[in-house]
């Protein structure tokens, strides 16, 4: 089972972690020529996390990574997997990070999430090319962004969701490798949804509404699982015969329960 996100102090929660669509696939590892970062070109823009390099070892991002410096929407973003807040100044080309907070869910990117938060920590020098942006440590790690438009996020509708994470808010764990990748979700256009729940297939009415999905209690097959398979099923359940909040960020859902908290995420499959 995944260990939990635990050494994020670098940058921080959920200030910006909005239902914005894009990760892009542009990006240097140097800085632009001759274009240092200002406030004026470096605030209120979504750039989105190419690469991370740590000690000379280059590691392309996980999908959804991006940081917010500021302006219209706030700072903060989200390392891959957890998002986060952070206090940021901008005084020329250089962008100061101050530690905030951040969620802790158990992570397939961990040890990308770790250095990208130790990498943002204190100051950094911006330059700015065209839409890159490179930030540089005083140690020479570099990350390299991007704010290229980006593919449109997933529908909620329509789509085959697969989950990764089950648990409450903040202690959500990746799904063990008995279920990993065989539970979903499919919310339909006619008012249902359908999938797996870890053992039983399912299925069940799904009134999506302002950000809210009331589910119905849910129809299952009737086969009996023990370990992985029925405490993962356990727990699914609980998002049944209610309302949950729901937040797509580009391939990424979040389905939280309203009552207990009972948190999910799953992903969407890339576009071929």
């Amino acid at each position: 089972m995944t260990q939990t996100l635990t050494v994020l102090a670098a940058a921080g929660l959920l200030a910006a972690c909005g239902s914005e669509s894009g990760s892009g696939d542009g990006g240097s590892d140097k800085a632009g020529p001759g274009k240092g970062g200002s406030e004026a070109n470096l605030t209120g823009v979504r750039w989105n996390v190419v690469s991370l390099t740590v000690d000379g070892k280059k590691q392309q991002a996980p999908e959804g990574a991006y940081v917010r410096l500021g302006g219209k929407g706030g700072t903060g973003g989200n390392f891959g997997c957890n998002g986060y807040g952070a206090k940021v100044s901008v005084k020329g080309d250089t962008v100061h990070f101050k530690p905030g907070v951040h969620t802790d869910m158990a992570c397939d990117a961990l040890d990308f999430e770790q250095r990208l938060a130790r990498a943002l920590d204190g100051k950094l020098k911006a330059g700015v090319d065209d839409d890159r942006l490179t930030l540089t440590n005083a140690k020479g790690d570099r990350i390299a962004l991007s704010s290229a438009p980006a593919k449109p996020a997933a529908p909620l509708q329509g789509t085959r969701w697969t989950v990764h994470t089950v648990g409450e808010r903040a202690t959500a764990q990746s799904l063990p490798k008995e279920v990993a990748g065989k539970v979903d979700l499919l919310f339909g256009a006619d008012g249902t949804a359908r999938g797996n729940l870890g053992c039983n297939d399912f299925t069940a009415k799904a009134t999506p509404r302002d950000g809210e999905i009331t589910l119905g209690a849910p129809r299952t097959t009737r086969m009996m699982c023990a370990g992985a398979k029925g405490k993962t099923e356990k727990t699914m359940l609980k998002l049944f015969a209610g309302k949950v909040t729901y937040k797509v960020d580009d391939r990424t859902l979040t389905l939280t329960a309203t009552d207990d908290g009972t948190t999910v995420t799953a992903r969407a499959p890339h576009p071929k």
